[in-house]
């Protein structure tokens, strides 16, 4: 229990302390017309009051993230905790903080254009291929899921699933932000919220009645878990797994648009930064579930291993076991709905993400309508392709939201250098999670599609090909600072 309590007062620390430090180096400006009030059209750029942006930017990032991720992740063991609490508070909400803010700063410019103005033409170039596979794998990714549990619980079959969670995506992506997202996301974000302070609740109640014995961090916990420890290994896997509750590159491709939202600089805090520490809460909170409820971290293991269950049926069993009927409704609408959000706001990135490329008005529905089509219909039919393969789609998503992280991470490192800026607070996490990123695609076995090299040099290789990138990153400053 000890270290539950302390990892959540840490994160919220962080986001008083690192928060604050984080608006200093942006020097936020209350004064300033923000592109909800410059641009106002209606439909992407549109205010909403803060507090919706809050929730909106939380659901958008979770989804199923923290939950899921975290209870993979737990199976590595405490060490989670290290990488959650850490990740979060100096890389992944400072990460979702400056890109949002950038953003702002660039009339709510998609994540591919913000790096091309600071990393070139041929990142921008680059990146606009990559984050749109990445956010139609998203979306693909989160109508499966949803799809299955939906099929399991009525009498209706896969495919009209399939097609009617479509439908709402095609709706929701075309509708102006303040129609759907912003009057329904609110609620499920809350839902998501109250889903965490639950278990929470429970566990600190069968911690004080006895009925559980919450396993503490220790020196003797520094090791791997896993009971795949020999492919599974503590570093890089846990690192790419736990994304979301940590530092994910999908974060970067949402804060765009909240950042066409927002009424004040002085919000950037609460919504961008705040979100992510709430993340990283509900992702504490989850992998401190998974790694108790089951007696310990081995039995989590088994349960997922030999037992063959997925983090779906864990969150089910757990509220429905700890809360009854009220935990099986509860756990239906967070893993049917949440993920569901955060496909379609995927969707809708996507667009934005062509449409800021092509410099395409989205004012106009048919300008809406002729960007959305093409993106819809690759993703129908990967998902048709793809549908019995959420593990394969799940491993890449999870791999390209870290690389799509660390080209964040460097970008506002140049920002950072080129405004006379210390840097290094974002380029040192930048070099870590290249390092982590190179290392996995070396390291991972072959059945995650990648090298599969030995461990000692695919570490070598890993710090290598950083130190490369470092010093292209380095040589690609002084020109620019000789430019400007």
């Amino acid at each position: 229990m000890i270290t539950l309590i302390i990892s959540i007062s840490v994160l919220v620390f962080g986001y008083i302390l690192y928060g604050k430090f984080a608006e200093r180096m942006m020097q936020v400006d209350s004064s300033a017309t923000t592109p909800a009030i410059k641009i106002n059209d209606g439909v992407d750029y549109t205010p909403l009051q803060v507090w919706k942006i809050f929730m909106i930017q939380f659901l958008n990032i979770a989804g199923l993230g923290p939950i899921f991720g975290a209870i993979l992740g737990a199976a590595y063991g405490p060490m989670a905790y290290i990488w959650i609490v850490l990740g979060c508070i100096f890389m992944g909400s400072s990460h979702d903080y400056f890109a949002g803010m950038l953003s702002l700063r660039n009339n709510g410019a998609s994540l591919p254009e913000l790096v091309g103005k600071y990393l070139g033409n041929g990142t921008k170039v680059f990146l606009r291929f990559f984050t749109l596979i990445l956010l139609i794998f998203v979306g693909v990714a989160f109508v499966s899921g949803p799809a299955k549990l939906l099929t399991a619980l009525t009498s209706l079959n896969l495919n009209v699933w399939l097609i009617l969670i479509f439908g709402y995506y095609f709706i929701a992506t075309l509708f102006p932000v303040q129609k759907i997202i912003g009057k329904i996301y609110p609620i499920f974000g809350a839902v998501l919220i109250i889903m965490a302070l639950m278990i929470f609740a429970m566990m600190i109640f069968k911690q004080a009645s006895g009925a559980m014995v919450l396993h503490e961090l220790s020196i003797s916990d520094f090791k791997n878990f896993h009971s795949g420890a020999d492919t599974n290994l503590l570093y890089p896997m846990m690192f790419i797994v736990i994304s979301c509750g940590a530092i994910s590159g999908f974060h970067a491709t949402q804060s765009p648009m909240m950042a066409r939202c927002l009424t004040n600089e002085k919000q950037g805090k609460f919504a961008f930064y705040g979100a992510m520490i709430a993340e990283g809460i509900v992702a504490i909170i989850w992998a401190t579930a998974a790694m108790n409820y089951f007696g310990d971290v081995h039995g989590l293991n088994y349960t997922m291993g030999a037992g063959a269950h997925d983090p779906a049926w864990i969150v089910n069993e757990i509220c429905n076991t700890w809360f009854g009927q009220v935990g099986a409704i509860i756990a239906i609408l967070g893993v049917v709905f949440c993920p569901i959000t955060t496909g379609d706001t995927a969707f809708r990135s996507a667009r934005l993400t062509i449409a800021d490329a092509f410099k395409i008005d989205q004012k106009k529905l048919t300008n809406r309508l002729a960007v959305s089509a093409p993106i819809f219909a690759i993703g129908i039919v990967l998902t048709f392709i793809l549908s019995s393969q959420f593990a394969t789609i799940w491993k890449f998503v999870g791999i390209s939201n870290q690389i799509l992280a660390a080209i964040t991470l460097w970008t506002i490192a140049m920002y950072f250098a080129l405004n006379k800026k210390p840097h290094w607070i974002m380029s040192i996490p930048a070099f870590l999670l290249t390092t982590i990123c190179f290392t996995y695609l070396f390291i991972a076995p072959i059945k995650n599609g990648v090298m599969s090299l030995s461990h000692n040099l695919s570490y070598v290789l890993g710090i290598l090909l950083s130190m490369i990138v470092s010093i292209i990153w380095f040589s690609y400053y002084r020109k620019k600072k000789v430019k400007k």
